[in-house]
């Protein structure tokens, strides 16, 4: 296991092949790990659903009770909670588009297509671009999400790497990236067309998925027209303060935690000639998230485990994690540092990738060379 730490040596290991195959892997992990229940997803799918509208009903009511500034506060609290509710109902629908929520492939994408409908998901397009990111994990050409830029594409200008700035930058990903990846594909590889997960006719889907996107926009769009009787029903800004601004807190965790999955100063992309399925699996880090370990159903501490075998349930992770560690030794990455402070690491250490042999590491935004030479 490789442990991650600020003031470790720069780890170089992805650029060597691992020595194991991917059924070694399969081999350690127990049989009964692969096995998905209907029952044991849907009861995690219940509680999630009690739990977001229970926050709904017993904390919504809060901050009328409360004088200014009390009362934002209240709302602020709320958010954050509701926020992480719905990510944890994300997380549910998300296993169901991997097909790790049941056996039966139907029930799978009625309860993922709900689910993420509800969230603001076209849940056939992200099934279908999220695919593309499992199967090309940390290639430069191919990779749905968080493809680094290289140097030759970046600036290094001092206005754009003083602290303030590089800051705006990370609330902006936080609260924007989320949405301007479903509408424009930001964070991918380039492509020479325009590409949204809502445009079924562009070159991220095939002509047998266009249907399936084109149901995505239509189940949005009946989603819509539900809000827009609730806003009627109730108010618009009620609205945002009970659902709009959690979306937002959502969100921001599924940028964030993506994002901490495949960014990490000692994790590499790959050219065409170097990047293999395996490798490109392994280029994700497991961290810890504390009390949300269990709250997002352990999918920021077992990462690793879910990239190799997708398909498995959230319930049987930790165990598969355990089991793939003893052959996967050094090559297993893990960071306990915490999220916060590893986000700001991130945006300091990871700001271009340089080549070297075909695989792309990580460069040092100069910000911090900046703060060496001053030291």
């Amino acid at each position: 296991m490789v442990l991650l730490k600020k003031d470790s040596p720069k780890q170089r290991i992805g650029s060597v092949p691992p020595p194991f195959k991917l059924a070694d892997l399969k081999a350690a992990i127990p049989a009964s790990c692969f096995e998905r229940s209907l029952l044991r997803s849907t009861l995690y799918l219940v509680v999630d659903l009690v739990i977001a509208f229970s926050i709904h009903y017993f904390l919504s009511g809060l901050p009328s009770l409360l004088p200014a500034p009390f009362s934002w506060l209240a709302w602020a609290l709320y958010a954050v909670i509701q926020g992480s509710a719905f990510t944890a109902l994300w997380v549910v629908a998300h296993e169901a588009g991997h097909q790790a929520y049941s056996k039966y492939g139907l029930v799978n994408d009625i309860v993922g297509f709900v689910v993420h409908t509800c969230l603001l998901v076209p849940y056939f397009s992200w099934k279908i671009s999220h695919a593309h990111h499992h199967a090309k994990t940390s290639s430069m050409e191919h990779d749905e999400v968080f493809v680094p830029k290289e140097q030759k594409d970046v600036s290094d200008h001092p206005l754009l790497h003083t602290a303030p700035l590089r800051l705006l930058q990370v609330v902006v990903m936080l609260v924007f990236g989320w949405p301007w990846y479903l509408a424009f594909n930001v964070t991918a590889h380039k492509t020479p067309d325009f590409v949204s997960h809502y445009w079924p006719y562009c070159s991220l889907f095939s002509k047998k998925e266009q249907f399936l996107v084109i149901l995505s926009d239509l189940g949005l769009v009946a989603w819509g027209l539900v809000l827009y009787k609730l806003v009627q029903m109730s108010s618009l800004s009620w609205m945002c303060l009970v659902y709009g601004i959690p979306m937002i807190v959502c969100n921001a965790w599924l940028v964030g935690i993506t994002a901490l999955h495949h960014t990490n100063k000692d994790v590499p992309h790959y050219g065409a000639k170097e990047w293999t399925w395996l490798r490109g699996a392994l280029g994700t880090v497991d961290r810890d998230y504390g009390i949300w370990n269990v709250w997002h159903h352990h999918i920021g501490d077992t990462h690793v485990a879910h990239h190799l075998f997708s398909s498995m349930p959230h319930y049987h992770a930790q165990e598969a994690t355990e089991a793939i560690k003893k052959v996967l030794g050094e090559y297993y990455l893990y960071d306990n540092t915490n999220i916060l402070v590893a986000m700001w690491q991130n945006t300091l250490e990871c700001f271009s990738v340089e080549e070297q042999d075909g695989i792309f590491w990580w460069r040092r935004s100069p910000l911090v060379s900046q703060a060496e030479k001053q030291k």
